[in-house]
């Protein structure tokens, strides 16, 4: 090997790439499982553009990074082993920002970047080879990516080198969904690494959302301390986020006074200037604090200590409400050895561990992939550019939810860029050229023509990276804040300004001054055209969302954002439990401008449904959830009515009709006669009834018009019509169920059909010569007999009356006789005569 400095040489991944260019050559792809600081980021691509043997080929070579900091750190790194500057040899593009030549030869670029390459032309005419890198990271861009080539190579490009590299043994996936490519292992040189537990000495509550305990910073703010007190070298600390990377930098202010240590800043939001601070040797002792950007993409040099705060952050998406966000979770195996490896990259180090060995046994063994917890829409426009709607023919290890999906082609639908079934329009593929989120997109290319194309620009770009949380909840305030602001987020919005203006202009012509606009209203349309189902309109104290959900504005939010009557969300989410979202950044607009953007779900009908227990008929403007006006509905449909007053029933159940005791008693009657014998006779539970009504109540409910007429509707006339009367047997209804028996005495008594089995309540002296128990139902039940006193009283109870008078009568005799002397008690009941009266005097 020859053209680069001896340190790209002594690489670990050096004694792997014969076998990895072979693979290549022989199969067209490879796996390439190769731990952080082994060199797969810097000396792979070299090798395989022919950089590193000045007698092999120059290739053209892109290597797709997840993150924008990795990209720049990789062409970085790459073109200081060449002895050049990046730009040359070595180049790299990121979203606002490009450095390549004629010359170059290696273009390390976002994943993001690949994709919108790929969808301009997926021959990728002029690449060679593509090597993706931290496939094991399972970002949703790669995994398209890898999908999207894995076609171009099927059908366009089968001389295209693909490479995938993981920093994980875990390939045989991966090297499985590339068609069977080889898997080639790098020698891993990494020195033993200790690992210490300190959990937090009391409770901390867990994670919500993307809040943590403060106390836990606090308790990772303590330990790094200690290891700067206990171990040598630089000390990477992992925090889940920017805000918790600024708290525990505040917490470790005064570090100065423990041999001049620098606490640096490691995140995407860093300036550049920080982060090649961070990932340059220093000569102080440092202190790096660093979301999970560092966990393999990067090597961060002299650390020799890992301070793991135990927590990173994942997408979560609420399909039903429309809402996404970032919830933190515990770091997952995997990824917390990823992260205790970066202390054992130069020598001998330590990880000190914010949590207990118990807790790492419960953690998850992997991160979700993100395609599996994700917002969808963006891929299912690419999905759609690319001539697969559904995905179903894509290569990709887990499948996109359906839910997820359907999700993301409602969402494309109402902006214009899917057809009805999912095709892309031409529209669509405007949109997915923009490289933006399918919103902003169609935020940027209608706002533009509304709002001018500078504003449409300045409001897109304030969406892209949501504002630091000092920036408040108030977009226009913080909109302000944007515009004089100088370093950090107000640098960085201004570079996406400038881009998304040359987009605007480009894709977007005819975009005007729109003189008269105010700016608060102009970022209120434009925030309205991203997320039109986030519109919200006042209700009591919150709002409700066009899409249904209701939601809080909290303190803060300043007078004008607090008290408008409609404002338009951009971002929100909902806290496990809340019954309202929280809004977290919103605009403030008028009902004009809601109506525009949210035009495709505006409606107006006539309504007449059951609300509040009664027929309501009303003529309704809505927009989705939110009621915009509403009148009086003079004369609505019957057929409306009808299904109103239906649905009234269905919800409040048969209880809402008229129910003497006969029809209770004849309802009673069906349900033992279906219990006992079945068909025909008919089911009569409530939602047997239910779903009947349309049979058995049909004149009443045409005829009804309110509650009123269902509480007049008299249950038991209408309940004979369900009736076995076609097959004859509702004839036989009085045989097989009677309402009332006639006993030995002459008397008429009432049978109850209340329990399990019908009862027959009579005085005891009325059954005097019935030898057997009264039976029903063709005789196949018995009539359980109660027995009463001549008070009325209970005085014994028998199916088999009888047993009854051969083995109970005599002791029930005995007790009564003297307590109701007028009244006969002869010895044998069996043939004596019955009566309901008393004896005659003598």
């Amino acid at each position: 090997m020859s053209g680069i400095r001896p340190e790209g040489l002594r690489l670990p991944v050096r004694d792997a790439l014969p076998a990895l260019l072979a693979a290549l050559e022989g199969h067209g792809g490879a796996v390439l499982a190769a731990p952080p600081g082994t060199g797969k980021t810097t000396l792979v691509p070299l090798a395989l553009a022919g950089l590193t043997d000045g007698g092999a080929p120059v290739r053209r070579v892109l290597v797709a990074e997840p993150r924008r900091m990795a990209v720049r750190a990789a062409a970085r790194r790459m073109a200081w082993l060449l002895g050049e500057a990046a730009g040359e040899t070595v180049g790299f593009t990121v979203r606002g920002e490009r450095r390549v030549s004629r010359r170059t030869a290696v273009e390390v670029v976002t994943t993001g970047v690949l994709l919108q390459r790929l969808g301009r032309d997926p021959e990728l005419p002029g690449v060679d080879a593509v090597l993706l890198d931290e496939c094991h990271e399972r970002h949703l861009d790669a995994d398209t990516s890898m999908a999207f080539l894995l076609d171009v190579r099927a059908t366009l490009r089968p001389d295209l080198w693909l490479l995938a590299a993981s920093a994980t043994s875990d390939t045989a996936a991966w090297a499985e969904l590339m068609g069977g490519v080889p898997v080639v292992e790098a020698r891993d040189v990494t020195h033993p690494v200790e690992v210490v537990w300190a959990p937090p000495g009391r409770p901390v509550r867990p994670p919500h959302g993307t809040r943590v305990d403060p106390a836990l910073l606090d308790h990772v703010a303590s330990v790094v301390r200690r290891a700067l007190g206990e171990r040598d070298g630089d000390v990477l600390c992992f925090l889940p986020g920017v805000g918790e990377i600024a708290r525990v930098a505040r917490l470790l202010g005064d570090l100065g006074g423990l041999g001049d240590t620098d606490v640096l800043q490691l995140h995407g939001r860093a300036p550049a200037a920080v982060q090649d601070a961070a990932l340059a040797p220093g000569a102080r002792r440092r202190v790096l604090l660093a979301t999970a950007v560092a966990e393999s993409s990067l090597t961060v040099p002299g650390v020799r200590v890992v301070v793991d705060g135990g927590l990173a952050r994942e997408p979560r998406t609420d399909h039903a409400r429309g809402l996404s966000s970032l919830a933190t979770v515990p770091v997952s195996r995997a990824g917390a050895d990823q992260r205790a490896g970066r202390a054992g990259r130069e020598g001998p180090g330590t990880v000190y561990r914010c949590w207990s060995q118990g807790q790492q046994t419960r953690a998850p063994r992997r991160p979700s992939p993100e395609i599996a917890v994700a917002d969808l829409t963006a891929f299912a426009l690419d999905a759609a550019c690319w001539g697969d709607p559904d995905a179903a023919g894509l290569a990709l290890l887990d499948r996109p939810p359906a839910g997820a999906m359907a999700a993301a082609r409602e969402t494309l639908r109402v902006v214009d860029a899917v057809t009805a079934d999912g095709r892309a329009t031409e529209r669509g593929a405007r949109m997915s050229r923009l490289g933006l989120h399918p919103r902003l997109a169609r935020a940027l290319l209608d706002g533009a023509p509304v709002v001018g194309a500078g504003r449409a620009a300045e409001a897109v770009a304030l969406l892209s990276e949501e504002p630091p949380r000092e920036y408040g909840v108030d977009l226009a305030a913080a909109w302000r804040t944007a515009r004089r602001g100088g370093e950090g987020y107000a640098a960085r919005w201004r570079t996406e300004v400038r881009r998304l203006r040359s987009l605007a202009d480009e894709h977007a012509p005819g975009g005007g001054s729109s003189a008269g606009l105010t700016d608060d209203a102009a970022l209120g349309a434009v925030v309205a055209l991203a997320f039109p189902e986030r519109l919200a309109r006042r209700r009591g104290a919150g709002y409700l969302m066009v899409s249904g959900t209701a939601a809080e504005v909290g303190e803060g939010a300043g007078a004008t954002l607090g008290g408008a009557e409609w404002i338009a969300v951009a971002v929100a989410d909902r806290p496990a439990g809340a019954a309202s979202a929280r809004v977290r950044s919103a605009a403030v607009v008028d009902e004009a401008t809601a109506r525009t953007a949210a035009a495709s779900l505006l409606s107006s009908y006539d309504e007449v449904a059951w609300v509040d227990g009664d027929v309501v008929a009303r003529s309704v403007t809505r927009l989705g959830a939110v009621e915009l006006a509403s009148r009086p509905l003079r004369s609505p449909a019957p057929e409306a009515v009808r299904a109103a007053v239906l649905d009234g029933l269905r919800r409040e159940g048969p209880g809402l009709l008229r129910w003497s005791r006969d029809a209770v008693t004849l309802r009673r009657r069906l349900a033992f006669l279906r219990e006992v014998l079945g068909d025909p006779w008919p089911e009569v539970s409530d939602e047997a009834l239910l779903a009947r009504a349309d049979e058995w109540l049909g004149p009443e409910l045409a005829a009804a018009r309110r509650r009123a007429d269902l509480e007049r509707v008299d249950a038991g006339a209408a309940l004979t019509r369900l009736l076995p009367w076609a097959s004859g047997e509702a004839a036989r209804l009085d045989e097989l169920a009677p309402e009332r028996i006639t006993v030995p005495s002459g008397s008429r008594v009432r049978v109850d059909y209340e329990g399990p089995q019908p009862v027959l309540a009579v005085k005891l002296q009325e059954l005097f010569g019935l030898s057997r128990s009264p039976r029903i139902a063709d005789g196949r039940v018995p009539l359980l007999v109660h027995l009463l006193s001549p008070a009325g009283r209970p005085a014994a109870v028998t199916a088999d009356l009888a047993s009854f008078w051969a083995n109970g009568y005599q002791a029930v005799r005995a007790e009564l006789r003297g307590r109701y002397p007028r009244h006969p008690w002869p010895e044998d009941p069996t043939t004596a005569r019955p009566t309901g009266r008393t004896n005659t005097r003598r």
